[in-house]
């Protein structure tokens, strides 16, 4: 039986930055489940003591990311009166890169979110991967950094989106038997093309959870067998015919996928 405990994620901004950090510490403890309370955008001592109330009610551990001195020292003070432990994620990374620098932090909330060029930039890559998802607008291939090629249900739309987040200009082409692919697609010399594929055992788990979800229950070659199997195995001889490197994302997460094809970027570019 999974284990559970009340983690509280106190933020003056979105709370992206903390709730990445908070997911990424959960993670290593197999078998125990984070019941995240979440506060963003708390600026004011209303605020604040509004997410105390909550704590008290649920004790359990506070990670936060609050610059204002005065609201953190006020959060300390009441977490320790409660007698849950209280964490700042960034005191220590902070501190190093101040000595670093021999400068002081500005204590301005959110500056991580500044709607400078890297921000527009993932604005324009999450548009693109919109814009380009499952085949759409081929004809605009050659403006993609990468362009993901892959069966139904082999995590490309997720993956797009997450590369665009990292700023990455994303496309995705369906593999579906019967089906050209476009001839944009095979004449790209900017992109890199990138082949995701899965185990034929996972898929068919895959897109058997997707039907009950949708309440279908016809069977087709979508979720039959031999078919799967077939489908999967053309696939990677598309990949390899074309010489497009490919990633086996059976056990991977999307982070771990996007995390390899930037890597695959970074190699390619190192070699140019």
């Amino acid at each position: 039986m999974t284990r559970e405990y009340h983690l509280h994620l106190i933020s003056d901004a979105t709370g992206e930055t903390l709730n990445t950090v908070a997911k990424a510490v959960a993670a290593q403890f197999e078998g125990i489940s984070p019941r995240e309370h979440i506060y963003s955008l708390v600026r004011t001592e209303r605020q604040l003591y509004r997410a105390v109330e909550h704590i008290a009610a649920d004790p359990g551990v506070v990670f936060f990311t609050l610059v204002n001195p005065s609201l953190r020292s006020i959060l300390e003070a009441e977490c320790k009166s409660l007698n849950v432990p209280c964490v700042s994620i960034l005191d220590r990374a902070v501190e190093v890169l101040g000595k670093h620098l021999g400068a002081k932090e500005s204590h301005r909330p959110g500056g991580q979110h500044d709607m400078d060029s890297r921000y527009l930039e993932r604005v324009e890559a999450l548009n693109f991967a919109i814009q380009h998802d499952d085949g759409q607008n081929a004809q605009n291939l050659a403006q993609a950094d990468v362009v993901l090629v892959g069966v139904s249900r082999s995590s490309k739309t997720p993956t797009c989106v997450y590369l665009a987040i990292r700023g990455v200009k994303a496309a995705n082409i369906p593999v579906v038997p019967g089906v050209e692919l476009p001839q944009q697609l095979f004449s790209l010399s900017k992109p890199l093309v990138v082949g995701l594929w899965l185990s034929p055992e996972r898929l068919l788990q895959i897109r058997r959870n997707r039907l009950v979800t949708m309440g279908e229950t016809k069977g087709s070659d979508y979720i039959d067998e031999e078919a799967v199997r077939a489908e999967v195995a053309s696939t990677r001889r598309l990949f390899e015919n074309h010489e497009w490197p490919s990633i086996d994302v059976t056990r991977r997460s999307i982070e771990e996928t996007a995390a390899a094809i930037l890597n695959l970027l970074a190699e390619r570019e190192g070699k140019s």
